[in-house]
């Protein structure tokens, strides 16, 4: 149901995809955890790939007329609100990895791998991982924010070369499934088993090409919002193409993933603007606002927890991690209204040369749509 213009249930689904990349970053450190859920957690990352597809789909809905009635004019006044929305709360955290990495050197622990002060910049300007570096450091989830910033920097591009409102039907499909098979082609091309393999090689790639393909999903969802059996078929798709490629091992996930969240992402959209869906309640949509602030937070809330508290970081007791589980949360919340909210209000009051008048006057009047950051 939409509310506000919002597709709530989107949203939801944002934050359990965070929790699964918290539980993906936990998983071997957890006292007695079942293999087979060691196992369903392993794949975790994947949830990053649902994510890029989602950014694709709400900044198509909630930026695409508006770019295209604003032309070149308008792209400033874009780029300040993406950048509100990623930038303060990255460096929020790169400076407590900064902080970390100090406080280890001085008791003697340095960790030059995880912490390069020589790759500072490159994070610092969301750089890290567009092929200048060799593996993830500081804060490893940032990695998919650079990609984001890659992806926003070229949305007005894609913008204005492609107005999917007016590509035939079969035509969208058709994209979507060469992008997808560009992305297999490449990537196990190079041995790449996984879309979670050599994510500094590989990582803007995968952003990149999923991003476009959320696009396309939103076109297709504007057009097939009122088709009643599509969500249950949809569904059903995505279920199987994920099981198979996730249990059965069936199908690699470089072909079965991508397709299979694309499936399952219109389906969610569908259902959300169309009926009541339990996951609309409010705690699962708060989870989902707050989520970009714990995907960022808990990889080195974990790393200070770990230091603080644990003698062995593979067997923490399950009482432990119930409560690290708690510290994310909590953190989450405050990191979300006392940095996260108050440095996207400040940075998008600044004022662009020119004004909010260039490109932007009278603009159109998008639907929100969910929060896009992965996370």
């Amino acid at each position: 149901m939409r509310k506000g213009g919002e597709l709530r249930a989107l949203t939801s689904v944002r934050g359990i995809a965070a929790w699964f990349v918290v539980l993906y970053h936990i998983r071997l450190s957890v006292a007695g955890l079942p293999a087979q859920w060691v196992a369903i957690f392993a794949r975790g990352y994947l949830a990053v790939d649902f994510f890029f597809l989602l950014s694709g789909f709400v900044i198509w809905l909630t930026w695409g007329e508006r770019l295209r009635a604003g032309g070149w004019a308008a792209v400033p006044h874009f780029l300040q609100k993406r950048l509100a929305r990623i930038w303060p709360l990255h460096l929020f955290m790169l400076a407590g990895a900064v902080a970390l990495a100090v406080l280890l050197a001085a008791t003697g622990r340095q960790d030059p791998y995880h912490y390069p002060f020589a790759e500072l910049p490159l994070h610092a300007l969301l750089l890290q991982n567009w092929g200048f570096t060799d593996h993830l450091a500081w804060n490893d989830p940032s990695w998919s924010i650079s990609t984001e910033f890659g992806a926003y920097l070229l949305f007005p591009l894609l913008c204005f070369a492609i107005d999917w409102r007016r590509v035939p039907t079969a035509a969208i499909l058709a994209a979507v499934t060469a992008l997808f098979l560009l992305l297999h082609a490449v990537m196990a091309g190079h041995g790449a088993a996984t879309l979670g393999a050599h994510i500094a090689r590989f990582g803007l790639l995968r952003c990149l090409i999923e991003f476009a393909a959320g696009t396309a999903i939103c076109a297709l969802w504007s057009r097939w919002r009122d088709a009643p059996a599509l969500p249950a078929s949809l569904g059903g798709l995505a279920g199987a193409a994920l099981f198979a490629c996730w249990f059965g091992g069936a199908l690699p996930e470089t072909v079965a993933i991508p397709p299979a969240f694309a499936a399952l992402l219109l389906a969610l959209a569908l259902t959300s603007d169309r009926r009541r869906n339990p996951l609309e309640i409010a705690p699962l949509h708060y989870l989902g606002e707050i989520s970009y602030a714990t995907y960022l937070g808990h990889f080195l809330l974990f790393v200070v927890f770990k230091l603080a508290f644990v003698d062995d970081a593979h067997a923490i007791p399950p009482i432990l991690i119930g409560l690290f589980l708690a510290m994310v949360l909590a953190s989450s919340v405050a990191l979300y209204h006392m940095v996260e909210r108050p440095a996207q209000a400040w940075v998008n009051a600044l004022r662009l040369p020119g004004g909010r008048e260039a490109g932007l006057r009278p603009p159109p009047s998008p639907p929100p749509g969910p929060r896009s950051t992965p996370c």
